[in-house]
């Protein structure tokens, strides 16, 4: 029997079902939005301009999605549920990260915020999968293929550098860089367009040849050929000789890979680091203690530590241990499953093979990563239920209030992050236009916004020696301090040494923290009472993280030479060049100090191996000093030896330590806790 039903219901179900439609169509239109500018989001409002845009496009996208089904789920009153094959592995995964995390890694915020491996980043990209595997619309295909040509066209564009001889803004100098890409860096580029090159390549090979498909694959066909020259530019870019300065400045440097294999060895020696690993954002400090004395005499020695391993394979078993490896190896094993049961997906197989050869050879990124969850979302099935909560009104308001409390309370955190990030980019732009207050007050903001993160408090930490060192040097040396003054310098001196021990507290396992706190003591110990000890503690401190390193052992023994302490200087200098038997300058501070302390033999082989460390031609400088000073030390010989020497006037950049310029009288006596042991 036919029933009517009243105006005023069918007006309700009416506005259901539109705002039903709208809330679905935005959801895709988010989406497809997240998919179409993830490789070419950047914004030029943060210090890193690429990464971190992606970052926060990723994680807003996320939210703005669970916000949206949020809305579906006022409206509605029904929770559906599409469950995937992969979804327990994913959930698994990610909590193996997060306990990682909790376990493992020392600064925790900093953890949850890497925009390589991060829980945040992690499940901004399951939250990304979760709607584009159950989208109804096909926006994969369509909105990829896009992307990628627009990403081609900006990557050929940019190879030939348009922007060489124009005048532009200083915000916008970065399109002057040989190598900008939006990517960020070109191995990122270049793992991204080859993803869809192998992609577009199986699909135009696997077309039946009828009329209506051969049209459609010549139009393929033509921007396939354009995303294979995009990719044979990035690829030109990363393996052709770095014949400029800017080039060797915007080269990504990739760490050694047995250096990765030994730091995922080194974490099984220890039950709690096998089983959870180093900890989430931490692969660094085990970098520092698995180098080897080869490392020294690569090119690479001067980069301290890397921050992520060669293999992304290899950092999970480092970062998240054992049950992390072991839950994601379940999650590719189901992955590999699905798509070789997919019989005719020549596609997905490609793209499978191809991403299992860049997770074992590449590091891990958020290109890798997002490339990853893409294909996942291109392979998985699902399973729909619902359930009516129309009847159950506190589950169905526990949950809205529960969602939108996580929502809100996310975007709260994330929008401080962003924001603190934002200061500090304001903070070197104040630096390149020498505004001192711009600099000071945005490092101070970024501080405030987000204190967990390391390298904020390490610049505001130099930023406030720097106005230190300022005022002290503007009083003449027959000049008395003024009250305000030393008031002013005590001030600074203190917020620069609480800043550098607010970095060590962070992360006391990073020998880079311990590293900067010695600075800032070195430089202050012409100023403050006990700064020379300070300096001294911190720098073993820093040994300890980083045993491998020759400038910590320099450094330390610069410091002995300030003091006079000829002896302990030696030893320090000799554990230098024997570190790094290559380094001229470790050589000349070792000849000296063997000189000042009367071993004059000992000196005079010192100076000569300096000799043969300088190349005449391209340091006729330094080689001139050096021969000069070594016929200095043959004087103080019994028996002297006659050698030629030549004069010049080139800057030389063999150097011996010098104490800080800065000097205040009476020193300033800093509390107890401006002592690295104080807690």
């Amino acid at each position: 029997m036919y029933t009517k039903l009243p105006l005023s219901t069918i007006i309700k179900n009416y506005k259901m079902n539109f705002m039903e439609k709208f809330l679905q169509h935005t959801k895709s239109w988010i989406l497809g939005t997240v998919l179409l500018l993830f490789p070419l989001f950047f914004l030029p409002f943060t210090q890193e301009f690429f990464t971190t845009g992606k970052f926060y496009l990723l994680a807003y996208g996320a939210l703005l999605l669970v916000l949206i089904s949020s809305l579906q789920l006022l409206t509605s009153k029904k929770l559906v549920w599409q469950k995937g094959v992969f979804d327990n592995l994913l959930f698994l995964f990610l909590i193996t990260v997060a306990v990682s995390v909790i376990i493992s890694s020392p600064n925790k915020i900093q953890a949850l915020l890497n925009p390589n491996f991060g829980p945040v980043m992690m499940l901004s990209l399951i939250i990304l999968y979760f709607y584009l595997s159950r989208s109804s619309l096909n926006l994969g295909s369509k909105i990829y293929d896009l992307t990628s040509i627009i990403l081609s066209v900006i990557t050929i564009i940019f190879f030939f550098q348009p922007f060489k001889n124009i005048n532009l803004p200083s915000t916008f100098q970065f399109l002057k860089n040989p190598v900008f890409t939006p990517m960020g860096n070109q191995v990122d580029l270049a793992i991204f367009l080859g993803f869809f090159v192998l992609m577009g390549l199986v699909k135009i090979l696997s077309k039946q040849s009828n009329n209506g498909v051969m049209k459609q694959s010549a139009f393929s066909l033509m921007f396939w050929f354009l995303n294979l020259s995009a990719l044979f530019l990035a690829v030109f870019s990363i393996l052709r000789p770095a014949s400029a300065i800017q080039d060797l400045g915007s080269r990504i440097q990739l760490p050694p890979f047995h250096l990765s294999w030994f730091a995922a060895v080194e974490i099984l020696k220890n039950p709690l680091t096998a089983l959870f690993g180093i900890g989430v954002d931490n692969f660094s400090v085990i970098f520092t203690k698995i180098k080897d004395a080869g490392y020294n005499l690569s090119p690479l020695w001067q980069l301290d530590s890397f921050v992520v391993s060669r293999s992304t394979i290899l950092h999970i078993l480092t970062e998240t241990g054992i049950f992390g490896l072991v839950a994601f190896g379940l999650l590719l094993a189901a992955l590999i499953n699905v798509t070789m049961k997919q019989s005719n997906n020549a596609t997905m197989k490609s793209i499978l093979i191809y991403w299992l050869l860049i997770s074992l050879f590449f590091p891990s990124s958020l290109v890798v990563w997002f490339l990853f969850f893409i294909l996942l979302s291109s392979v998985t099935t699902n399973q729909s239920s619902s359930f009516d909560l129309s009847n159950l009104t506190p589950i169905y308001l526990g949950i809205m209030i529960f969602v939108l409390t996580i929502v809100g309370a996310s975007g709260y955190f994330l929008g401080r992050s962003y924001a603190a990030e934002v200061f500090f980019k304001k903070s070197i732009d104040g630096y390149l236009k020498n505004n001192a207050k711009q600099v000071y007050d945005n490092q101070r903001l970024a501080v405030i916004s987000s204190p967990y993160i390391e390298r904020f408090r390490i610049n505001f930490s130099q930023t406030n020696l720097i106005i230190a060192n300022n005022i002290a040097g503007r009083v003449k040396p027959d000049e008395k301090l003024s009250e305000q003054d030393r008031q002013t310098i005590t001030q600074a001196i203190q917020t620069a040494i609480a800043e550098a021990k607010a970095v060590v507290s962070l992360n006391p396992q990073k020998a880079s923290s311990w590293e900067n706190l010695a600075l800032i003591y070195q430089n202050v110990i012409n100023v403050a009472q006990g700064a020379d000890l300070w300096t001294i503690s911190s720098l073993q401190r820093a040994i300890v993280a980083d045993p491998q390193n020759p400038r910590y052992r320099l450094s330390l023994g610069g410091v002995y030479y300030s003091l006079k302490n000829w002896e302990e200087a030696s030893k320090m200098f000799e554990q230098t060049v024997a570190l790094k038997p290559d380094w001229s300058n470790a050589y000349y501070n070792l000849a000296w100090s063997y000189f000042q302390k009367g071993s004059y033999q000992q000196a005079v082989a010192a100076m000569g191996n300096v000799l043969k460390l300088v190349d005449v031609k391209a340091n006729k400088a330094d080689y001139d000093k050096a021969q000069k000073e070594l016929e200095e030390f043959k004087k103080k010989l019994p028996q002297p030896e006659e050698e030629a020497t030549a004069g010049g006037n080139e800057s030389t950049q063999l150097n011996l330590p010098t104490p800080p310029a800065t000097k205040v009288e009476p020193k300033i006596n800093l509390p107890k806790e401006a002592s690295p042991e104080a807690k």
